[in-house]
């Protein structure tokens, strides 16, 4: 078992978020000890965005930085637990929170979907979610 970096690089799936972290320096954060818990969009859920919001993005530290931090919760969240928590909110590693809804399967926010859950990683578990969850501005 490796940690979140590792096992999100291992998949192959997760290049834009590997590259947005490393752009953040995030990723000794995310290779500590945690426990965290990861909303990994993946590369498909990147390409969502509008053309040049990855780009500019990786300009932007600080904006880049409360984006991702808003993909992580502190502890280890599994997706049972996640079951129990319809209507209500996690608070996020960036202060803001994220309201669950567990009807027909798992959303953040009202609209991105957990995909695949309880990826789990020596220093906590990641979920996949299928677009970027963006922070109120």
């Amino acid at each position: 078992m490796h940690d979140i970096i590792d096992t999100a690089v291992a998949a192959g799936t997760f290049k834009t978020l590997a590259a947005a972290l490393t752009a953040a320096d995030l990723v000794a954060t995310l290779k500590g000890p945690g426990p965290f818990t990861v909303f990994a969009p993946t590369d498909e859920a990147f390409a969502k965005l509008p053309a040049g919001t990855v780009d500019s993005l990786l300009k932007d530290i600080p904006k880049l930085k409360a984006i991702l931090t808003y993909h992580v919760v502190a502890g280890k969240v599994m997706a049972a637990d996640v079951m129990t928590m319809d209507g209500k909110s996690a608070a996020t590693v960036n202060g803001a929170a994220l309201k669950i809804g567990t009807a027909g399967g798992v959303t953040l926010n009202g609209q991105t979907k957990v995909v695949a859950t309880d990826i789990e990683c020596t220093n906590g578990v990641i979920h996949v979610i299928d677009s970027v969850l963006l922070p109120a501005a």
